[in-house]
């Protein structure tokens, strides 16, 4: 699914809906990304919205894939210690 180009507080709980209905139409087993290159106006609501469709995603059994992210939710994401969490380590092979 792709991110709209503004997620700030007045627009997480649509995205929140939308990412909600993007991952019930999905698989058992697969793999829910989110694609964030579009994403170009962002405040922390942001993370918690991503957040919330990770754990959905791995309460469904989904593994979990957020590309494209732009420099300042990654910095965010770094600020407040959540980077591993959008972006698990690659497992070994």
């Amino acid at each position: 699914m792709k991110l709209p180009g503004t997620l700030t507080l007045p627009s997480a709980r649509q995205t929140t809906e939308a990412l909600a209905q993007a991952l019930a139409a999905l698989p058992a087993g697969g793999t829910f990304s989110v694609d964030a290159s579009g994403l170009a106006e962002l405040d922390t609501s942001a993370l918690a919205v991503l957040l919330q469709a990770r754990r959905d995603a791995q309460a469904r059994g989904l593994a979990w894939q957020l590309q494209s992210a732009p420099p300042k939710l990654r910095q965010l994401a770094a600020l407040y210690g959540v980077e591993a969490l959008l972006w698990p380590p690659a497992e070994p092979a």
